[in-house]
Formats: structure tokens, sequence, C-alpha cells
């Protein structure tokens, strides 16, 4: 039994005194270091805010994108769309025409972040709720 506990420690980087409820909906087990990985994919100001987008629309432009995001300068707007297309989160379409229509939309992982970033934006919007009474408040 101590050998099992110390494998699910292990398995979910935690102390051997927490208690790790296993339920049927219970995805794979994910390390610190799995969850820093997924982080890195989207850390950075814009990352966020192009995978938001992009679930409102199932295939954007990149001009379109553009004007969707204020304040994003075109050079970061390429940068940040790479690394995701380098990360597997957006694809990019190429059409062989003058001027270049390039086209982006999410694959199957960056669809799959919609429940973590609806998750997030809810959390967001109940924190600012609260902000805004307990600034009412005092």
């Amino acid at each position: 039994m101590v050998v099992k506990s110390q494998e699910l420690a292990k398995m979910y980087n935690t102390h051997l005194r927490v208690t790790v409820k296993k339920t049927q909906q219970t995805p794979e087990p994910c390390s610190t270091a799995d969850l820093e990985k997924a982080i890195k994919v989207l850390e950075g100001r814009w990352k966020i805010l192009i995978i938001f987008h992009l679930f409102s629309a199932p295939v954007l432009r990149f001009s379109e994108l553009r004007r969707a995001i204020v304040g994003i300068s075109q050079k970061m707007l390429i940068q940040q769309l790479r690394d995701l297309e380098k990360d597997g989160v957006v694809a990019r379409k190429v059409y062989p025409e003058v001027p270049p229509k390039v086209e982006y939309k999410l694959t199957k992982d960056g669809i799959a972040l919609r429940a973590a970033l609806k998750a997030l934006k809810s959390w967001a919007a109940s924190r600012n709720a609260r902000l805004s009474a307990k600034d009412a408040a005092g």
C-alpha cells in the first residue's frame, strides 16, 4: 500500500499525505512539468486573446485578427501566431494568390482549450464583480 501511495504521489506530483480521489471523469494525471509545458504554449500577452477570437469564428484572416485585437502590432501578431502554429494550437493556410491570402483556425488541440478558457473567462468576470462591489462598498 505504501508503494502504491508513493507511485500516486509521484504521478500527481503531490505529498504522500495528500489524498487524491480518482473519479471516472478524471483525465490522465498531469505533473507540474506537464502543466509548465502547457503554460509555455499559452504564455505571452496576446496568445489567449488570439485563441478567444478564433473561437468566435471558425476561420479568420490575418487582417481580421489584427483588427480584432486592439493594441497588437503586426510583428507581434505574426510572432504569436507562428508560436501557436509551432505548438499545434493554430493551423495556418496560405492561398497562392496575389496579394497573399492567409487564414488561421484552431486545431483539435486549440479547440480542446475551450473549456479551460471559458472557465478562466468566468473566473475573471466573477473576480471583477467582486472587486467592483468591494470598491463600491469602501
